[in-house]
């Protein structure tokens, strides 16, 4: 780890060594430390910072560590250890905001419209913090609906991905000329399209409703957070400013 900045090297250890205490101890560390819906049981309020380090698998974990050294790393050394890890965690928080809200629009959107069928609230909710359903629900409004307010209840969300997300705008922003290349389309992309092509994907696939088992608005969430602090860097001159080390 001799050629990683310092907080880019720090990050992926303390990525490494949550993986491997998960491996170790599995759900006890999912239900400690990733990022629940605020009204369900497990909820911490630790987990809109811990759940940045939690990964859900190996691939996981590898393209998140992955994008964060080759992004993050020109970035840290541009900016300095404290301005990156300042932005890093912003994007990261930022991104936990931004899935929870739209969890809670989910959540109350699926909840609304069972009650209004002259279900007791407080029915519903004893039957999901025990994990269980009623097939009566799908009646009630479609099943989109139910099987949304449902993930948005029990399903916890873990990842770097938000942050990350964050770290790709601001590369973007900082080095828009620079080509890459998505693995499933060899063709070098400037960045300065690059970014905006996989947040597209995200907004998509997160406003479709569709399920693909990604927080998608954990990325839209980062995304918008790092561009925030990159337009307004960037209008104050802060961009090409060192928080020295």
């Amino acid at each position: 780890m001799g050629g990683l900045t310092a907080a880019i090297r720090h990050l992926i250890i303390i990525n490494v060594l949550f993986f491997i205490a998960t491996m170790l101890y599995g759900d006890q560390m999912y239900q400690l430390f990733s990022l629940w819906f605020p009204v369900n049981q497990n909820f911490r309020w630790w987990q809109v910072l811990s759940h940045m380090f939690m990964h859900g698998g190996l691939m996981h974990i590898l393209f998140n560590m992955y994008a964060l050294w080759a992004f993050g790393t020109p970035l840290e050394r541009a900016w300095g250890r404290n301005k990156f890890l300042f932005f890093y965690f912003s994007a990261g928080i930022g991104a936990a905001l931004i899935h929870t809200a739209a969890n809670y629009y989910f959540f109350n959107d699926g909840l609304t419209a069972i009650v209004n069928t002259g279900i007791d609230k407080s029915q519903v909710m004893d039957i999901i913090t025990k994990g269980q359903y009623s097939p009566e629900w799908y009646k009630a409004t479609s099943q989109s609906t139910v099987d949304s307010f449902l993930s948005a209840f029990n399903t916890p969300a873990v990842g770097a991905s938000g942050a990350v997300y964050g770290v790709l705008v601001a590369f973007a922003f900082m080095y828009p000329r620079a080509e890459l290349m998505l693995i499933f389309l060899p063709i070098p992309i400037k960045a300065k399209y690059f970014v905006p092509i996989l947040i597209l994907g995200d907004i998509i696939f997160g406003f479709s409703n569709v399920s693909t088992g990604i927080a998608h608005f954990a990325h839209i969430g980062g995304a918008l957070i790092g561009f925030i602090m990159m337009w307004y860097w960037k209008k104050n001159e802060f961009n090409n400013k060192r928080w020295d080390n």
